[in-house]
């Protein structure tokens, strides 16, 4: 469920009219509901009532500090994945013994950061990586509390480049070799093990592979602990999917996922985190774009946007789908017809889908990417000298916006000619 429906002919965003938005931001831009955000968050957490447990938001989905400090207030944690999402997380308010920071590839300027700033965890995913963690550590006069990252070898059914839990992929640790690791993580100094982390991938639509996953974790727990391991804490990652189209086909709940874990873990009395990011801001925002031209082709016509592959890259990359829909309410019966519905970067790449029906449209006309909120605005760049657009938040009857769009101006005189030129 989202806060985007239409009202009086028109899409609405929570009580706000999209297009009166447009008319003084002007697209493309994107556009989120706070309703929504706090929504999804909510029904993470009263799934993981029946125990200890903390919602970490894997804000790499969507990191605007305004969707932070929402969250934040709601009662979230965070999960990162570098220095740089580490300091907006402490700029948005957020405690540092609510977040935990993950990724491959810590530096020790980015440990240092976060041992020096309050950390609830490090999620650790090589050996090396924990060496460095201890010798920081201990040059600090501190104690870093540690998850190792381990590796079930668990397919997650998902698309290739979103899987994280199989033996070729690059995170974590084998977990046949979990108890040699934690072995060498006991005898470090600087360190205190916490508990277990793992993470299979992105975009999960069922739940077989996180039940798996999840046997395995019990097993390595009750196996850890007898090796003498303090193992409190159970980080199970994120990954549950959304519906990206509006068909019949939905992935699990997030009750259905809370009461698989309580089934598969419950009885290990261990502290629960999870990190959703894609299930809470996915459909809680939208990307709102014009169309340039109507481009009559050979045996097709194009719908040529303001909006291109640098602001939404996820169509280009994952082949993925977004729903695209007219701001302006069809009229009930009238006959929709097929677009290819292309940007104006100069890449046949640049194209957001192939013969998508949708109600006559033609310039200046406006159209809505729906669930837009997670990885659009945080992936986007500035190829072709194209320059970020706005992010704007909505709240009931008012809206914000978070996030300027830099002049052409601005964006070019960031560069630095060199002396000799």
């Amino acid at each position: 469920m989202d806060h985007f429906l239409y009202q009086n002919g028109e899409l609405f965003a929570e009580d706000v009219s999209v297009a009166e938005i447009a008319k003084v931001v002007k697209t493309p831009f994107y556009l989120y509901s706070t309703a929504t955000l706090l929504r999804h968050f909510n029904l993470f957490d009263e799934a993981l009532a029946w125990g200890p447990h903390l919602v970490c938001y894997a804000m790499k989905a969507a990191s605007n500090q305004a969707i932070l400090k929402t969250l934040a207030e709601a009662g979230a944690g965070m999960d990162v994945v570098s220095g740089g999402e580490y300091a907006r997380a402490i700029a948005a308010g957020v405690p540092g013994d609510k977040i935990v920071f993950s990724g491959v590839g810590k530096t020790h300027e980015e440990i240092k950061a976060a041992l020096t700033g309050g950390i609830r965890q490090f999620n650790v995913e090589s050996e090396p990586e924990m060496r460095v963690i201890s010798e920081v550590a201990v040059s600090l006069g501190v104690v870093a509390p540690i998850t190792i990252r381990v590796n079930p070898d668990v397919d997650a059914k998902t698309h290739a480049k979103i899987a994280t839990g199989k033996s070729e992929n690059k995170f974590g640790i084998p977990i046949a070799k979990a108890r040699a690791v934690y072995a060498e993580a006991a005898a470090l100094p600087g360190i205190k093990i916490v508990g277990i982390d793992v993470h299979i991938g992105s975009q999960l639509t069922e739940l077989e592979p996180f039940e798996k996953a999840y046997a395995k974790v019990a097993d390595l727990t009750e196996t850890l602990r007898a090796d003498g391991h303090t193992i409190e804490r159970l980080d199970l990652g994120g990954g549950l999917g959304i519906p990206y189209t509006r068909s019949n086909e939905a992935p699990p709940l997030p009750m259905e996922y809370g009461q698989m874990i309580q089934r598969s873990l419950g009885h290990l009395g261990c502290e629960i985190e999870i990190e959703p990011g894609r299930l809470i801001a996915g459909n809680a925002g939208i990307l709102v774009s014009s169309v340039i031209y109507l481009k009559n082709g050979e045996g097709r016509d194009f719908l040529i946007l303001d909006a291109a592959m640098n602001d939404l890259i996820r169509p280009a990359m994952y082949e993925a789908h977004h729903d695209i829909i007219a701001v302006e309410e069809p009229i009930a019966g009238v006959d929709q017809q097929p677009y290819d519905i292309v940007g104006p970067v100069c890449e046949t790449g640049d194209t957001f889908a192939k013969q998508r029906n949708l109600p006559p449209l033609t310039a200046g006309d406006l159209v809505a990417f729906r669930s837009a909120g997670a990885y659009g605005a945080v992936m986007s760049s500035e190829y072709n000298s194209r320059p970020l657009i706005p992010e704007v938040l909505v709240k009931d009857d008012h809206y914000a916006v978070i996030r300027a769009r830099p002049t052409i101006d601005e964006m070019i005189n960031r560069d630095t000619i060199p002396s000799w030129l």
